[in-house]
C-alpha cells in the first residue's frame, strides 16, 4: 500500500499483479479499494493493476475542504502520478462511482487508453442527486439539509417511495448508505466535490472512436440503479463494444463480474 501526494491531496493505491499491461482501477460509492480484491485477483496475471481509494473513502484524502475536484486538477494529479509510476499505456476500470473517474481519466488521456471497462457505471446518465448538487445554492441547502438530517432524508425517501418516483431497491441502497453520521457526511461531500465529473457522452464516444479505445460494460439483470436501458443510448454511438448482462443486483455485480473472468474471458487489447 502507497499514498501519492499531490496539492495538499493524497491518493492511497495498492500495486499488484505481474502483467505486462497497467490496470488502474475505481472502486464504488461507499467502499474502498478492498472491495475490487476479488476482480483484481482474477486480472492480475494479464495486468500490473493499481487500484485506489477515491476522495472521501478509504485512506485518501481531499484536502480542499468543499473546493470541487475540477477536471483540470484530476488530469495534473495523474499526470504527476503517470511520470512517477513511469507508465505509457494503461487501461482503467469503474464501478458504479467509479465510472466517473474512468470516465474522467479516459477524457484526460485518450492517446494512452487502451481499454475502458465498466461495471454499472456511473456518469453515464446524469441523475437526480447530482443533477440537484449543481442547481442554485438555495437548492444546495436543502440538498445538504437532506443528507445532513436523517429524518429529512427518511420523510424524503418514503415520499419517493409512494409517489413511485424511484425503485425501492434504490430506496433501500440509499438508505444503506445515509444510516451513520459518517455515511450522510461521505454523501454530501463526494456528491459536492465530485459534481464537475460531469460528461458529453457524444464527445465521449467520438474520443473512443477516434483513438480506438476497446469498451467493455457489465451491468445486472436485477440492478435498479444503473439499467440497461440507460446505458444503450451511449453504446449505441460505438460500433465496436462488449455489453454484458450478469444475473445479479448492483451490490454483487463486482464478484459477478470476476466468475465471468474466471471463465476464461479476457480483456482484449485494441491496439
Amino acid at each position: 500500500m502507497s499514498d501519492f501526494t499531490f496539492g495538499g491531496s493524497s491518493l492511497h493505491y495498492n500495486c499488484t499483479g505481474s502483467g505486462k499491461r497497467v490496470l488502474w482501477v475505481f472502486h464504488g460509492f461507499g467502499q474502498t479499494l478492498r472491495n475490487m480484491d476479488v476482480l483484481v485477483q482474477q486480472l492480475s496475471e494479464q495486468f500490473t493493476v493499481y487500484s485506489f481509494d477515491l476522495f472521501f473513502h478509504g485512506q485518501s484524502v481531499w484536502g480542499h475542504k468543499e473546493n470541487l475536484l475540477s477536471k483540470l486538477h484530476w488530469k495534473e494529479l495523474l499526470e504527476t502520478f503517470l511520470t512517477q509510476e513511469k507508465i505509457d499505456k494503461f487501461s482503467v476500470l469503474g464501478f458504479s462511482m467509479g465510472g466517473k473517474f474512468a470516465l474522467a481519466t479516459l477524457e484526460s488521456f485518450p492517446e494512452r487508453i487502451e481499454e475502458l471497462i465498466l461495471i454499472a457505471p456511473d456518469g453515464v446518465k446524469t441523475n437526480f442527486w447530482y443533477s440537484l448538487a449543481t442547481y442554485p445554492s438555495w437548492a444546495k441547502k436543502a440538498f445538504r439539509g437532506v443528507v445532513i438530517r436523517p429524518r429529512r432524508f427518511q420523510q424524503l425517501a418514503l415520499w419517493m417511495r409512494r409517489l413511485r418516483v424511484v425503485d425501492k431497491g434504490v430506496v433501500r441502497f440509499a438508505q444503506s448508505q445515509m444510516n451513520t453520521r459518517e455515511k450522510r457526511h461521505r454523501v454530501y461531500f463526494s456528491w459536492m466535490v465530485f459534481k464537475e465529473l460531469a460528461f458529453d457522452m457524444n464527445h465521449m464516444a467520438e474520443l473512443i472512436k477516434q483513438y480506438q479505445i476497446g469498451v467493455s460494460m457489465f451491468i445486472g439483470k436485477y440492478d435498479k440503479i444503473i439499467t440497461e436501458h440507460n446505458m444503450r443510448p451511449f453504446l449505441q454511438k460505438i460500433p465496436d463494444h462488449t455489453f454484458i448482462i450478469l444475473e445479479s443486483g448492483h451490490n454483487r455485480l463486482v464478484e459477478a463480474v470476476a466468475e465471468h473472468y474466471t471463465k476464461g474471458f479476457s480483456v482484449h487489447k485494441s491496439r
